[in-house]
């Protein structure tokens, strides 16, 4: 039988229709945010994955524009991922990963994390929304392996909408006089 090498995983996926760099143009699309760089690092969360089909914590809180260092750790005996997105990218994401099982991700925006060991995601979230989190191991997305980073407007940021937002910060602003 002859041997045609190695094919590697991002050729694959490609092959069956799902590219990790679409899927990473489709979160910067929808304005979840960018992959971070380490000296940016605002803040570093750490999240743990268990066999009980739970991140802890599974709630965190954000400002837009922090870019984060995700430290997430399997603390189970199942190989877990952790992959950023919106409810419609990651519902997608698992309807693929259900057919195509034994895929691993290395993306900046997932990552798989065999048992017992730890991972880093560095994300900068640059506009306020609801950013969601999910393992897409076989079942454990349906089985409520999810949770969701809550992104808070920053009021002053180039990236928000400030159209009925003062010019300057409350304390810079002064009354201005008319003769």
């Amino acid at each position: 039988m002859k041997s045609y090498g190695y094919v590697s995983f991002a050729t694959v996926i490609c092959l069956a229709g799902f590219s990790p760099w679409a899927y990473a143009d489709e979160l910067s699309a929808h304005g979840i945010g960018l992959p971070g760089q380490k000296s940016q690092v605002n803040r570093t969360v750490k999240i743990e994955m268990r066999d009980n089909m739970r991140f802890s914590p599974d709630k965190i809180k954000v400002k837009q524009g922090d870019t984060i260092r995700f430290v997430i750790s399997n603390a189970g005996a199942l190989k877990h991922e952790f992959v950023l997105g919106t409810k419609p990218s990651l519902q997608s994401h698992n309807a693929f990963m259900q057919k195509h099982e034994g895929m691993d991700h290395a993306d900046p925006s997932m990552v798989t994390v065999m048992p017992g060991q730890s991972a880093e995601i560095i994300w900068k979230f640059t506009n306020s929304a609801r950013v969601l989190f999910a393992c897409l191991q076989p079942g454990h997305f349906v089985a409520g392996m999810q949770g969701s980073v809550t992104v808070v407007a920053d009021r002053y940021s180039p990236h928000t909408d400030n159209s009925s937002a003062p010019l300057t910060p409350p304390d810079e602003q002064h009354e201005h006089m008319h003769h």
